[in-house]
């Protein structure tokens, strides 16, 4: 196939809490011999999910299928807080790889709740983070989903709190925001958007290249809230055609023209690189970045606590210092490409 030319919207793929869960969960595999657990996909993405696969690590739906002592990780979206309790109360390793932005609106539930707040929660229902964050306090929860469920909404005398899943296309949130504040009234909001800063950059990238493109190639998982979003905005800004692809493999063979290609914040760059190549544009790839990004979170404490142990037990045995700190990948790139080999079970110290 040979399209005339491909624009890469800048920034896509993986953000930093990507990163981190992808990170803390190749660590696991390399720390514990296999079977490794995770609750839930560690993020929605076939392929990062399909390589921990062949690598020992079992996915789960019910924290109670994990086996008793046991190593477990939770994903990324965030666990009630009973499923963390039960994972807990098994006696494994217990490392929660949530995103720290879904630990803010956690915090955010908690604390309106408890000051008697009624909270409106936007979101899509099913979703692994907003089922987590609506249980940090479900009774004071009203969740909603479209322009119906605001119009149903009750009137009462509780002051209101107005929060979101972090992965909501932009204008969806706004829509939704609005209406709630015209039935509503006065609401409380965080001083700063739930919506996540990867989720907002990457459909700014979108709108910035749409009115130059023929088609769009979104990479991601169909299960993945913020690719989907990513299909909405470039759709509503006019671009032509928008397709959703898990790999190159899925690309169709009649694009023609002007080709632009963003992906969702748990769909690696690796995917990026081979569907360009697949297009193998004529007159070359242009790059445009709307915005910087350089954002990180480091590694879950439980992991960090771990590797620093097993650094010191192994620095006592070879009769070495003591490192200060166990530096961990800040590349799930890498970290993936080191599970294509065969994986060591003892990490590097």
């Amino acid at each position: 196939m040979k399209v005339d030319k491909v624009i890469l919207a800048s920034p896509r793929g993986f953000c930093a809490g990507v990163e981190k869960a992808i990170n803390a969960l190749a660590w696991m595999v390399r720390i514990f011999p296999p079977p490794v657990y995770c609750y839930h996909e560690i993020v929605h993405n076939q392929l990062v999910v399909a390589t921990f696969t062949r690598v020992g690590v079992i996915f789960v739906q019910d924290v109670t299928d994990v086996p008793v002592g046991a190593p477990v990780m939770l994903s990324a979206h965030g666990s009630p807080p009973e499923v963390i309790a039960e994972a807990r109360r098994q006696g494994g390793t217990v490392i929660d790889a949530v995103c720290p932005l879904v630990t803010k609106v956690h915090h955010e539930i908690r604390t309106r709740a408890k000051k008697g707040y009624r909270i409106v929660y936007i979101g899509h229902r099913g979703h692994e983070e907003a089922v987590g964050a609506v249980a940090e306090a479900p009774a004071s929860v009203d969740f909603v989903e479209t322009i119906a469920d605001v119009e149903a909404l009750a009137i009462d005398e509780r002051p209101v709190a107005l929060l979101a899943q972090t992965t909501l296309a932009v204008p969806e949130w706004s829509n939704l925001a609005d209406r709630t504040k015209e039935r509503l009234g006065e609401v409380w909001m965080p001083g700063r958007s739930d919506l996540c800063y990867a989720t907002t950059n990457r459909q700014a990238a979108v709108i910035e290249i749409a009115p130059r493109l023929d088609a769009l190639v979104v990479i991601g998982s169909e299960n993945s809230s913020n690719t989907r979003a990513l299909v909405r905005v470039a759709s509503s800004h006019g671009v032509p055609r928008v397709l959703r692809v898990n790999s190159d493999e899925e690309l169709p063979d009649d694009l023609t023209g002007t080709v632009g290609i963003t992906a969702g914040a748990s769909a690696a760059e690796d995917i990026v690189v081979r569907v360009v190549e697949r297009l193998d544009p004529r007159d070359g790839v242009e790059t445009v970045r709307a915005v910087e990004e350089d954002e990180f979170f480091p590694a879950p404490p439980e992991l960090r606590e771990l590797l620093n142990g097993l650094a010191c037990a192994g620095a006592l045995l070879l009769d070495k210092e003591a490192p200060v700190d166990v530096g961990l990948h800040d590349d799930a790139r890498g970290a993936l490409a080191e599970l294509s080999v065969e994986p060591a079970w003892v990490p590097s110290l």
